[in-house]
């Protein structure tokens, strides 16, 4: 009687992703703050070779970034079939020390593994984090799609308040010659910050900030702050510190996530306890067979 199958070994990887996600110190601070999510419509099955691939390329993720803020990874398709590709990066805020990376990316892959159950492809942008994998390549493709937009209301005590604003957004988007992916700057009380995804060329990213602070100007108009994002870059702003917007809702959200990561962790831990209780008692009634 064969005890260990695919079928459990692929069990026993993803509670092993799962378990290790949840046991990395959590945070609260504002790095974990959910900005934006997808997931692709089509499904996997469960205990494919595709599962395998996903959840193996996921761990690569969260390891490497307790080393380093960007990598990308792609799990070949065992055979000659490319179906089960994978492929996945990460990227962390150009200010983020190691641990914060580490932390950020095992918190957007245990949401992510829940958001996007079962899904062939999956995004999601914490605050300090970005992550993404799918089966069809996105390595390298430029893309200014705007994920998200966000304004404040309106400045009503800064004459010059557009000018210091514009000053900020100039800067970001200013080049000097040297690839700076990830950038931030600041006129008296305005401060700004930018970031492309590490898979884009210099180019690619001057040319994906440049849309990316064309919109705050002209959609954000003389909002107190503005965010940005496209697929794969963003820019923002905001003056005197006033950045808190959707906190509430965010940080409900973020509730909601954690209960459910619990009862996902527990029933895992349940299941994983039944099969080594039943692994035990076939071991008891085979060594009882035995000996009669």
């Amino acid at each position: 009687m064969a005890l260990v199958t695919k079928e459990t070994s692929l069990f026993l990887l993803r509670l092993l992703l799962v378990l290790s996600i949840f046991f990395i110190t959590p945070s609260n601070s504002a790095t974990d703050t959910f900005v934006f999510g997808g997931c692709s419509q089509l499904k996997y099955m469960s205990g494919s070779p595709y599962e395998y691939n996903v959840n193996s390329i996921l761990n690569s993720l969260v390891n490497s970034a307790t080393f380093t803020s960007y990598n990308n990874f792609t799990v070949p398709a065992a055979g000659s079939s490319s179906q089960d590709t994978v492929y996945g990066l990460f990227q962390c805020r150009g200010d983020l020390n190691n641990g914060d990376c580490g932390r950020c990316v095992a918190k957007a892959v245990s949401q992510l593994g829940t958001l996007c159950l079962d899904s062939t492809g999956g995004v999601l942008q914490l605050e300090g984090c970005f992550v993404k994998y799918d089966n069809t390549t996105f390595m390298g493709a430029e893309d200014k799609t705007v994920v998200v937009k966000k304004c404040g209301p309106l400045i009503s005590s800064y004459s010059d308040a557009l000018t210091r604003r514009d000053a900020v957004l100039g800067y970001l988007l200013a080049s000097d010659g040297t690839y700076k992916p990830f950038r931030v700057g600041g006129s008296g009380d305005f401060r700004g910050m930018a970031q492309c995804v590490g898979d884009l060329s210099p180019s690619e990213c001057q040319d994906c900030l440049s849309e990316a602070i064309q919109r705050l100007k002209t959609e954000c108009g003389a909002a107190r702050w503005g965010d940005m994002y496209l697929a794969k870059c963003y820019a923002r702003y905001s003056v005197g510190g006033d950045h808190s917007h959707g906190e509430k809702d965010t940080n409900n959200d973020d509730d909601e996530i954690e209960k459910t990561l619990a009862i996902l962790i527990g029933l895992i831990a349940g299941v994983a306890l039944i099969i080594v209780f039943v692994s035990f008692l076939s071991k008891l009634c085979e060594k009882g067979k035995g000996g009669k």
